[in-house]
């Protein structure tokens, strides 16, 4: 069975053909929106100048002095450069001048992007007219207020400084609050270290329960996050769905919380996974969208295990590396950020990492990195594989194993 895997989101964004032996039992689990087609400008421009729940953006931008757009980082698949054009255009049309409007990227506790990151995701005359910042997580944050769960909320000075505040960003399954988008472009988005660790550390503890992979309705971190947006004002909302190339699939905008709410019902059916694998002896898990966060597939691939004993193949196509995260990163032999390290890798499961870009760094997000075996292509990784199965082994192949989501978990 010969199975096409997509890769490189934000280089060739082509595709990887990986073949396994006739006598293994391989199923293939696709999200189910992945072959929804992607939208048209025409089709993009139209859902920003129809608003959900509020005045269209020219409306909101008459009167002001200085706008502010965030926008997400690298780690995911907006395609900012798509619709920031429209929103540029409606704030033109309300009297704003270029020379009011900045771009702040929400990195959270994310690295900085490049000159040459900025143009891939804004495209090069966004950048070349206009200023464009990363977020700084230890400086230039003023205080907002306290939350109802404890979080003294810092924001970014450049934000908070604005009478204008738009956000562009996506939906994808998300492994702590179930569902980004919407309030993530606030906190984690553009807020101090510390409320980020608060509301990562101390608010999640309140109600754990409530959070992981898809678990959105009742999420104590959504809770918290509606609640620092409500307190930054964030006056219009961009939220897009992809498809399994990492295509703008639908557009939503307007009122934040009404944006993230409609976005986040289509997202449910979009990324679930469908057929949904079971007692698994191996599975290979694709990480396309956020190949630079790797380690989200692994929950995909240990949830599919039989009894959480087998192998995992994350492919993991990052010529960047893997993203720098300050809260959750290593940044020496045996330490790291405030919540270092985000995980451990069972001991009944094997893992490999297929990375054709390979650093060591690619598994400091787990306690037990040397627990990684590492491999660079298919052939290599396949030779492994063919040592420790039988004929009839049962593999799954998740496509899209960093936005997708079991529903039944």
């Amino acid at each position: 069975m010969k199975v096409s895997l997509p890769r490189l989101l934000w280089y060739e964004n082509d595709s990887l053909d990986v073949e396994f032996p006739d006598e293994w039992e391989v199923e293939y689990c696709p999200m189910r929106g992945a072959e929804r087609p992607a939208l048209t400008g025409r089709q993009v421009e139209q859902a920003i100048l129809n608003p959900i729940g509020t005045p269209r953006l020219r409306d909101l931008a008459r009167g002001k002095k200085r706008a502010v757009i965030l926008f997400d980082d690298m780690t995911r698949p907006t395609r900012i450069y798509e619709l920031a054009p429209v929103v540029l255009r409606e704030l033109a049309a309300g009297g704003m001048r270029e020379e009011e409007i900045v771009f702040v990227c929400a990195l959270g506790t994310h690295g900085a992007l490049t000159q040459n990151e900025f143009r891939k995701k804004l495209g090069p005359e966004i950048v070349e007219r206009f200023r464009v910042f990363n977020h700084n997580i230890y400086e230039n944050c003023l205080e907002v207020g306290t939350t109802s769960r404890g979080t003294r909320l810092f924001v970014n000075r450049e934000v908070m400084e604005a009478d204008l505040r738009v956000g562009i960003g996506c939906v994808t399954a998300h492994a702590q609050v179930g569902f980004s988008g919407g309030g993530k472009i606030v906190l984690p988005g553009v807020s101090h270290v510390d409320s980020i660790a608060h509301y990562h550390l101390d608010v999640e503890a309140m109600a754990k329960e409530t959070t992981g992979l898809g678990n959105f309705d009742n999420n104590i971190l959504r809770f918290e996050i509606e609640e620092a947006a409500r307190m930054t004002g964030i006056d219009f909302l961009v939220n897009i769905t992809v498809n399994a190339r990492g295509e703008t699939s639908a557009v939503f905008a307007g009122e934040l919380f009404e944006v993230h709410e409609k976005a986040v019902a289509l997202a449910k059916e979009l990324y679930a996974t469908e057929p949904r694998p079971r007692d698994k002896e191996v599975v290979v898990a694709n990480a396309f969208v956020k190949a630079n966060e790797m380690a989200i597939s692994l929950l995909l691939g240990a949830i599919a295990l039989k009894d959480l004993a087998g192998t995992i193949v994350v492919i993991a196509d990052s010529p960047e590396g893997q993203v720098i995260h300050y809260l959750l990163g290593r940044f020496g032999r045996d330490y790291g950020g405030r919540q270092y390290p985000v995980g451990t890798i069972p001991e009944s499961v094997r893992m490999i990492v297929m990375a054709p870009h390979m650093d060591k760094a690619f598994g400091d997000w787990f306690s037990n990195p040397e627990m990684i075996t590492w491999t660079r292509d298919w052939d290599q990784t396949l030779g492994l594989l063919r040592e420790e199965l039988k004929p009839g082994a049962r593999v799954a192949v998740v496509p899209n194993a960093t936005m997708q989501y079991y529903a039944d978990f």
